[in-house]
């Protein structure tokens, strides 16, 4: 019998991503071959992040305009059997090089009529992020056969404090009184538990099966407060991102102030108000737990609404 064939589109800036990539793909290398495609960015983002930048990279990313993407090495019209996409969330959507990469013709003729798996390296809320995605790939044609998602589980502000250093400074390492940055090694080193179902997908083209059984081994874990949290974030995120884009693309001085001010509310709301939105959150659970709770399946699962 021939080997299946298994295409990794991704996108990383730390190598972080790529690690769980190598984690879950090492086991299914017995039974496929597994191409690996970088999505590349023609102006590349830098890292670690100038602050200004990083902030003034928000308008574009939650409007769904990104910067462009080099084309992939790989022939828009191969055949493969699975696809895995692996991105991060920025900014509670999408990163600029995978909506580039979703929106672009090459993704379209790709990805139509494949099947594909979302593998996915974040903080803690990647729900709007995944909608995005899940939206991108009905309207191209492609089937979402299932989902990872590999988070940070401190707790919402440590998360913040150390994904901040890691972005505007370089460090992930531990400190005395902060844990590593990211993913814990922990997590990483626990994710090849996900190749068994992916391969018995692969062999025995029982699709339907592979989400439950990914759910099976907590390949996704959703707190309830998160959904609160993230569905308030968004909101505001919207809003700035056409605020500040009103006054220029990318990078313009006009609109640098807005930037400014969307940059100092932004860390007020993480620092100050981050303690007052939790028991809001805890409040909304309590007395709506039945609706939230049918939120957590659904974000939980892989169909689209």
């Amino acid at each position: 019998m021939a080997k299946k064939k298994i295409l990794v589109i991704y996108y990383t800036q730390t190598g972080q991503l790529k690690r769980i990539i190598d984690m879950v793909t090492t086991p299914l290398q017995q039974e496929a071959d597994i191409v690996f495609e970088e999505i590349v960015p023609v102006q590349p983002f830098t890292f670690p992040w100038d602050k200004q930048q990083f902030y003034d990279t928000m308008p574009e990313t939650v409007l769904g305009r990104p910067r462009a993407i080099q084309p992939l090495k790989v022939s828009p019209d191969e055949h493969f059997d699975l696809v895995i996409l692996a991105y991060q969330p920025w900014f509670l959507s999408p990163s600029q090089p995978t909506a580039a990469f979703l929106q672009s013709e090459g993704a379209a003729r790709l990805l139509k009529g494949k099947k594909v798996l979302t593998l996915i390296g974040a903080r803690n809320m990647w729900l709007n992020a995944q909608e995005r995605v899940k939206t991108h790939l009905r309207d191209i044609g492609a089937t979402l056969v299932g989902n990872i998602a590999l988070v940070d589980t401190s707790s919402n502000l440590i998360s913040v404090m150390t994904v901040l250093r890691w972005q505007f400074k370089g460090l992930k390492e531990a400190t005395r009184y902060l844990p590593p940055a990211g993913v814990q090694e922990k997590e990483i080193q626990a994710s090849p538990r996900f190749a068994a179902p992916i391969a018995r997908a692969l062999q025995q083209g029982s699709w339907e099966q592979l989400h439950p059984q990914l759910l099976e081994l907590e390949a996704v874990t959703l707190k309830p407060n998160l959904v609160v949290l993230e569905d308030r974030g968004i909101r505001a995120f919207r809003y700035w991102s056409k605020f500040i884009s009103a006054k220029g693309g990318p990078g313009a001085p006009e609109r640098q102030g807005r930037v400014s001010m969307y940059r100092g509310l932004l860390l007020l709301g993480i620092f100050v108000l981050t303690p007052i939105t939790k028991i809001s959150a805890m409040l909304t659970l309590w007395l709506k737990r039945q609706q939230l709770m049918k939120e957590v399946t659904y974000f939980k699962g892989i169909g689209l609404r």
